[in-house]
């Protein structure tokens, strides 16, 4: 059994659809980046997956359990982050979390050794004293990311988990989930096409409320016409490198990008960098650097998503 089945899933919002049939599942120990471009629908499948917005038609299972017929198991059973996370400006961080707590049925010693457990994880510590309203931007964040780990849920959800993060914050966040991956399920929304490579282990994509693509991040780079491509920089006359390595039937095309520098594109994506470092030392053609490209998931995305 799936953690997160779905099957046929819309919604409708007056003659609008916002989600058109997608269906997908993900697994214990699956990071799903779910990506698409705004009004895509990525927030509105995530509020139905959570149970927080029905949807016009479809079926959603959370570890077994229904969203409509058993709303309340399922919100047992998933931690969501929400866009915007709704947190009372008026209470404390601390407070805040006791409140959570109480809601999700914790109490005592159990209710403090979770609450402990979270604050050390989204490192809020130094900030629970304080009202929320007067917290940045990224400790709103981690506050609310707290909240939804409060209960150790086996799903997760969450929307936009690093929006409003330093870069060492986002870092520390992406280690925490990518050490939680192994025993939950997660989704996560994001528009920040690095966070997909660095911790998801699949990407979904999504378009004007249909499921364009459905693959690994590898997969996804191998889509990009910068994929396997190869970066040199040499000695010697550039012009009769450019010919020369035009002439391989695995390149594609070649640039000059800088001054004695080429940037060479294969066939299909396929490996080339032998093939050029054997065209040049036939050549007697000196390489003084060369890299290899794996491609740019934002290109990748934008020739997707322009498509539709």
């Amino acid at each position: 059994m799936s953690m997160i089945e779905i099957e046929n899933l819309t919604r409708r919002f007056g003659s609008f659809v916002a989600v058109d049939h997608i269906s997908f599942s993900v697994e214990r120990g699956e990071v799903l980046g779910f990506l698409g471009p705004n009004g895509a629908g990525k927030s509105t499948t995530m509020k139905m997956i959570t149970g927080f917005l029905a949807p016009s038609s479809g079926t959603i299972r959370v570890e077994g359990f229904d969203v409509q017929r058993d709303p309340i198991a399922v919100k047992q059973r998933i931690g969501y982050l929400p866009e915007g996370a709704p947190l009372w400006s008026d209470m404390s961080a601390g407070r805040f979390l006791e409140f959570i707590a109480g809601v999700r049925g914790l109490s005592g010693v159990q209710a403090v050794d979770r609450i402990k457990d979270v604050v050390e994880k989204t490192q809020i510590g130094s900030v629970l004293a304080q009202p929320i309203d007067t917290l940045s931007k990224g400790f709103k964040r981690r506050v609310g990311l707290a909240q939804a780990l409060l209960h150790d849920p086996d799903v997760l959800i969450l929307d936009e988990p690093t929006d409003g993060l330093d870069p060492n914050q986002k870092h520390e966040v992406r280690q925490l989930i990518d050490e939680m991956s192994e025993e939950k399920a997660i989704i996560i929304s994001t528009h920040i096409l690095e966070e997909v490579e660095a911790i998801c282990t699949r990407a979904i994509i999504i378009a004007k409320g249909k499921i364009v693509v459905d693959a690994t991040p590898e997969e996804l780079l191998a889509r990009s016409d910068q994929h396997n491509a190869v970066s040199l920089q040499i000695s010697g006359d550039l012009d009769a490198a450019r010919h020369l390595l035009q002439a391989l039937p695995v390149v594609a095309s070649v640039e000059v990008s800088h001054r004695n520098r080429l940037f060479v594109r294969s066939k299909g994506g396929a490996p080339i960098l032998n093939d050029v470092g054997v065209a040049m030392r036939a050549h007697d053609i000196t390489i003084d650097e060369i890299h290899l490209a794996r491609g740019h998931l934002d290109h990748v995305f934008r020739s997707i998503t322009t498509v539709q």
